[in-house]
């Protein structure tokens, strides 16, 4: 150990006196703090200051908590709260949106073409999943196939041409809410299908219930469009063993 004069420890002599400044270690986070604390006087927000220093908001709160902002910078960040946030929530939709757009566009690539066979297999399970069937106490069921998808209805149509209906044999019938425009939706509906408006039957309206909160409403709404084949019984017979056949060779793809 080191003597002072007199023999005494050097540590008593220097007890009390600050150690110079080239003696201590600079700490890491202090020129992060100063950029911290001269943001804040700039009536910076937290959010700000934490994407530009890095830190958590736990020690940026340590930090800031005795640094004042003046009413005119607390005004403008109360004002840019929630105005920031509702910034965010939109370019956060808008990079949902072009994501899956981006995905469906990437799936809709992979089906070059339809072949007619691709086509029946579409066409039976669109039936199977959204078409009138024959029940044990009632037979005799005729064709129907009901679907508020234009897309999924011209599948359909599709398909039906393929297995020989003719369009003469086709009756539709719209089923629409009372607070659409029911005349608006059968044009659009005979534009889809390409049938007149006279192989439309009367429409069949539905009553609001006020309890239901609707989504399906405004200009993109046009109800759900009802597709009859006439004289078509034993078709409905065919389709339920197309469909039992699909049934069966799956399973039997299964086995393997």
């Amino acid at each position: 150990m080191g003597l002072g004069s007199g023999g005494q420890p050097l540590g008593r002599w220097l007890q009390g006196v600050p150690a110079p400044a080239w003696t201590r270690r600079p700490r890491a986070k202090d020129d992060l703090r100063e950029t911290a604390v001269a943001m804040r006087k700039e009536g910076r927000s937290y959010r700000e200051i934490q994407a530009e220093v890095g830190v958590a908001k736990s020690t940026l709160s340590l930090w800031l908590r005795d640094v004042p902002l003046t009413e005119e910078q607390q005004r403008a960040l109360d004002l840019r709260g929630p105005a920031a946030t509702s910034a965010r929530a939109a370019e956060n939709r808008a990079v949902g949106a072009r994501r899956r757009a981006l995905v469906q566009s990437n799936a809709k690539a992979q089906v070059i073409r339809l072949s007619e066979s691709e086509l029946f297999v579409a066409g039976v399970v669109a039936y199977w999943a959204e078409g009138a069937k024959n029940k044990p106490w009632r037979g005799g069921q005729s064709v129907k196939f009901m679907n508020s998808d234009p897309k999924l209805i011209g599948l359909f149509l599709s398909w039906l041409r393929l297995i020989g209906v003719s369009p003469e044999r086709l009756i539709f019938r719209l089923h629409i809410h009372e607070s659409a425009d029911a005349s608006e939706a059968v044009a659009f509906w005979s534009g889809v299908v390409g049938a007149p408006t006279s192989q439309f039957r009367n429409c069949t309206i539905k009553t609001h219930n006020p309890k239901t909160v609707r989504k399906n409403v405004g200009s993109n709404y046009h109800g759900c469009l009802l597709v009859y084949v006439r004289n078509s019984a034993d078709l409905n017979l065919q389709i339920d063993g197309w469909c039992e056949g699909l049934a069966a060779a799956s399973e039997a793809l299964d086995a393997g």
